[in-house]
């Protein structure tokens, strides 16, 4: 089960001045070269004791900040990172043989812009988030369908549904960023911007 990488080799010379930048590119790649789902990354973070937990949520918006995801503030994650701010993303982009590998520190975003975001939802979406009580044990799927039936019938198709006040979202500052890029014989290049005070400085991995 091994694949031969056939790539075109990435260099110092080809990278933008910033991390951001540089995933832009990469992230229009992803998105243009049929890949499904491009902005699905493993988030993975750390309880208390140590143990790491990593599950697969979507990228909702990137900018010069960082990124951006949304969840339930009482789910498994949002507890971690009340306790542990520290968090790592993961873009597995296997057709385009990359991944984009994204250490820093994550904190809640402003209120107005969650629900701005919460409001741009599919109906059935947003009262997903309220019938969800995100990483709690429940008795049965019935039980949550059950749920979900109730709150459709307190806000029909059309009528404006609140945000959750444990719903929103994350920001993800990044410390570090890692560009790999696969390549036959197992000699990937791997760029990683690290963040030295204001700017940001490159240096390549051994594969």
């Amino acid at each position: 089960m091994r694949e031969q990488y056939r790539s075109t080799a990435l260099l110092e010379s080809d990278l933008a001045s910033t991390p951001m930048d540089q995933f832009a590119r990469w992230f229009r790649d992803a998105a243009s070269g049929g890949l499904r789902e491009p902005n699905a990354m493993i988030v993975s973070t750390a309880a208390p004791d140590g143990r790491p937990s990593s599950r697969t949520v979507l990228l909702k918006h990137f900018d010069g900040r960082g990124f951006v995801f949304y969840t339930n503030y009482a789910s498994r994650k949002g507890r971690e990172l009340a306790a542990n701010p520290y968090i790592s993303l993961l873009f597995p982009w296997h057709g385009l043989a990359r991944q984009v590998i994204v250490t820093g520190t994550a904190s809640r975003i402003g209120r107005d812009e969650t629900v701005a975001y919460f409001r741009t939802r599919p109906h059935g979406s947003q009262l997903g988030a309220w019938a969800s009580a995100q990483s709690s044990v429940i008795a049965s799927r019935e039980e949550l369908l059950r749920t979900y039936e109730e709150l459709a019938a307190r806000y029909p198709e059309g009528e404006q549904v609140p945000a959750p006040p444990e719903w929103g979202g994350y920001r993800v500052e990044p410390e570090a960023v890692e560009f790999w890029q696969g390549h036959e014989n197992r000699l990937h290049d791997r760029l990683r911007y690290v963040r030295a005070g204001s700017v940001w400085q490159v240096e390549r991995l051994s594969p």
